[in-house]
């Protein structure tokens, strides 16, 4: 009974995501044209170290982002908390947390926000100034839920509830993100596939684009302060369909080497290819990198790094610390940092 439904989930999936990719298809790289563009960037210092080649590997909390079905391989509970020193001083941290069920599969909660200073309201009239600030903050919160449908293939979603906020204007919207990952009958080969951002548009809406109008301001002694309202336009998240596979090069005791390949369509822009690899020492310390946005014409990403450090502290509590660095030339780089716990 497993198989069958297996079977057809799958078939679903991937007739679904490929209709969805050819619908988006263009020679035209529609950068800039969706909404909450923070959706795009990626969880965990492990997944960004490795080029963000990462929808076949997914086998840690961040997993919720790039694979939802990775969650479903989880023993025990976990934590982890994500922090990104962005372009622009613009800061994101990302919180998750997965409660293993058992049989009934994992679930998981996950919280991304972002955080930037205060800025002076300037206008044509006061360059200097009107003495207010504004700001703008971006948050997405979802609850995840991956199953084994079979000991190989499992499932995965996260509906989410997306939030934006600029100066006094607000939007939200709801979304989901679905995913499968299959361990193939081949030694060591695993295939990952997902859709991300899968939802409403966004409008934005709030008190700054309440006006006084006058309908018809060519007559007089007409009532010339009308209360109206400026529509603003929607915008679509930023869909994004990700198809991946990893191997396992080496296992043995004390010395593990991965390597991931994924292939990414976004509705904002070209497709590109991601490439990462990992390797591990005494499941203690591990050394990471990749190359990112590979075919990928104009972009300033390019190579990532990243380290990481496991220890037990107590029993099977597991703590780990994982750092990334990514090269953006002109722009300079990124850094993430992470912090987990699995008990």
């Amino acid at each position: 009974m497993k198989s069958h439904v297996l079977k057809f989930v799958f078939a679903v999936l991937l007739v679904w995501s490929f209709s969805i990719a050819q619908e988006n298809i263009s020679d035209v790289s529609k950068r800039g044209t969706t909404a909450a563009p923070f959706l795009s960037i990626g969880q965990g210092s492990r997944a960004l170290s490795m080029g963000s080649a990462f929808v076949a590997v997914a086998d840690d909390q961040s997993a919720m982002y790039w694979n939802p079905a990775g969650i479903a391989a989880l023993e025990g509970n976990g934590i982890i908390f994500d922090h990104t020193q962005w372009l622009a001083d613009i800061q994101y941290n990302y919180l998750g947390v997965t409660i293993n069920i058992g049989n009934y599969g994992v679930i998981g909660l996950n919280y991304t926000s972002s955080s930037i200073a205060e800025m002076n309201v300037t206008t044509v009239d006061f360059p200097g100034g009107t003495g207010e600030t504004f700001g703008f903050a971006d948050a997405a919160f979802g609850i995840s839920y991956a199953l084994k449908l079979t000991d190989k293939f499992s499932i995965g979603f996260n509906p989410k509830l997306v939030y934006e906020k600029i100066w006094k204007t607000s939007a939200t919207a709801l979304a989901i993100d679905m995913g499968v990952k299959y361990e193939t009958p081949f030694k060591g080969i695993t295939l990952g596939m997902s859709i991300s951002n899968f939802g409403q548009k966004m409008r934005l809406e709030g008190n700054s684009t309440l006006i006084l109008y006058d309908p018809d301001p060519l007559t007089s002694g007409n009532n010339g302060r009308v209360p109206a309202n400026l529509q603003t336009e929607e915008w679509a998240l930023p869909l994004n369909y990700r198809v991946g596979i990893a191997y396992k090069a080496l296992e043995i005791e004390n010395h593990k080497f991965l390597i991931a390949v994924d292939a990414s369509h976004p509705s904002d822009n070209f497709e590109s290819v991601n490439i990462g690899a990992e390797y591990v020492f005494y499941d203690l310390f591990a050394i990471r990198g990749g190359r990112k946005s590979l075919f990928l014409q104009n972009s300033e990403e390019r190579f990532t790094v990243g380290v990481g450090i496991k220890q037990y502290i107590i029993g099977n509590t597991q703590f780990r610390v994982d750092y990334a660095y990514q090269d953006f030339q002109k722009l300079k780089y990124t850094q993430k940092f992470s912090i987990g716990i699995i008990f």
